[in-house]
């Protein structure tokens, strides 16, 4: 079954829907990271009396009062939030420039897909795909000449829990193609938007 979802972009007044969905079954790893792993580079000390995960948490709030959005929360015919991707123009990720894996691959300046977060109940349902037609849209209307992911490409099924990168077949249906492979199962899969 696929749901028709409808998107709104991380803004101060979404911020709690993402709370919403974060809480929800299966979004553990999502609760600590809060999308700011990719963000950050290195050891990250938070200020005294907070954990990392509040922390976070904080940046994310932050991050949310700013432009470009840096991500897109779906929600159902309900009005429920269920699904979140998260990207941005790829200088916003110090992370990915020091990664073995998804360091750039040439100069193109492109904006990278890191993050989707669907709960349990919500998955099997091709939110992710939507949530990725959605963001290939937002970061066209938002000036990007091209997209990059860095999906997990395993012969095993991996668990869902892990797959918050995406996996290639979702990405090569919306017209991503492979550029790079530095590692046997991480891929970096690109979209050349016109």
């Amino acid at each position: 079954m696929t749901r028709d979802l409808h998107v709104k972009p991380l803004t101060s007044d979404t911020f709690r829907d993402l709370e919403t969905l974060f809480a929800q079954k299966g979004c553990s790893f999502a609760r600590d990271c809060w999308c700011m792993g990719y963000r950050l580079s290195g050891k990250v000390t938070p200020p005294e009396g907070k954990s990392l995960k509040d922390y976070r948490k904080q940046l994310i709030r932050k991050r949310a009062r700013q432009d470009p959005a840096a991500g897109l929360i779906g929600y159902d015919t309900d009005g429920e939030p269920v699904g979140w991707v998260s990207f941005g123009p790829r200088e916003e990720f110090a992370r990915l420039k020091r990664s073995p894996v998804m360091k750039p691959v040439d100069d193109t300046p492109v904006w990278s897909i890191v993050c989707f977060v669907v709960p349990s109940p919500h998955r099997g349902q091709g939110v992710a795909a939507q949530m990725l037609d959605h963001a290939v849209t937002f970061a066209k209307d938002n000036g990007a000449t091209a997209i990059e992911a860095y999906p997990i490409d395993k012969p095993e099924r991996s668990a869902p829990q892990f797959l918050w990168f995406g996996v290639p077949s979702m990405f090569e249906k919306a017209g991503f193609v492979e550029i790079a492979r530095r590692k046997p199962e991480r891929p970096v899969m690109r979209l050349t938007l016109t």
